[in-house]
Parts: C-alpha cells; structure tokens; sequence
C-alpha cells in the first residue's frame, strides 16, 4: 500500500467493463460498511479483530431489529408517472419467520436469539467497538490522508507552473 500511495494510485473496487459499477459498490458499502466502520484505514490484526466483533454485533441489529422495506410493484398516479409500491417495514428475522419455510426446531433457535437479544446492551457494544477502532486507526488514517493531500498539492503546483525553459 505505502508503494501506491507513494505514487498517488488509488485502489477502486468496481467490476470490469462496468464503467458505471463504482456508484453502485459505494451505495452498498455505505449501507453498513461505511455507516458502522467508518472510512478509516484497518490493517492490524487488533484493528481486524476489533472489525471481527462490530461485524458480529451489527448483523444482529441489522437481522433482528432494523425494518427494511421491500418493492412489490409498479404503479401510475393520476399524471402518469410510475410510482414505486412497497409493503409494510419487517426485520429479516420476521420476513424469515413468515416466509414459512423453517423447520420449528429453526424457528425456536432464532426466536431464542432474539428474546436473548437485549437492542439497547447491542447499540452500546457497537459504540464500544466503534470508539476503540477510532483510537486505533484515527492517527494512521489521517496521516496517510496528509501525506497524500501534500503530495497531490505538490503535483498541482508542478502543474500550474508549467515547463520552465532558459529564456534566450
């Protein structure tokens, strides 16, 4: 990495042949990538453990107690414009539920995760977590992102001033 970014390279992660894949990556990232860790810069194994556990932690929030709504059709208003239709708001977990398709030994295991579940002890551990990632990659992160900013300033300069020539 201090080899790329010696020399300004920024690493994307988009499919090839898919000019238009950046935004998309980025908007599924931010759903809960960028939302609970932040843009920071992990690379230690304490940092990746530290990840390990917030991981663990969100998935719960995320499955159990976050509604998400689904699209179920197409519809027109008076004027002829397309409007999205959506049903009501359900965790996951109660999609899952009404779906129908768990065995009742599936069902009592996850209704047994979620009485165990307590969502307020859950949002303080995803700040614990959070907080601690922060204190260990805050430093390096934004020394990284100055170095780079110094550099880039640097090039800029070079590129305002132009080719000197010895003038005859």
């Amino acid at each position: 990495m201090h080899w790329a970014a010696d020399r300004l390279i920024f690493f994307t992660r988009g499919r090839p042949y898919q000019k238009n894949d950046q935004a998309t990556v980025e908007s599924k990232n931010n759903h809960a990538v960028r939302k609970f860790g932040f843009h920071y810069r992990y690379d230690t194994a304490d940092q990746r453990a530290i990840l390990a556990a917030l991981w663990q932690v969100v998935g719960l929030k995320l499955n159990y107690f976050t509604a998400t709504k689904k699209p179920t059709g197409w519809t027109q208003d008076a004027s002829g414009r397309r409007k999205r239709l959506y049903d009501k708001p359900k965790t996951p977990y109660h999609r899952l539920l009404d779906a129908g398709i768990l065995s009742t030994a599936q069902q009592e295991e996850l209704a047994a995760i979620y009485r165990r579940i307590n969502p307020a002890q859950l949002t303080r551990q995803i700040l614990t977590y959070q907080d601690r990632l922060i204190s260990l990659a805050k430093d390096k992160t934004l020394t990284i992102a100055a170095d780079l900013d110094s550099k880039h300033q640097a090039r800029q300069k070079r590129r305002t001033t132009g080719i000197r020539t010895k003038a005859s």
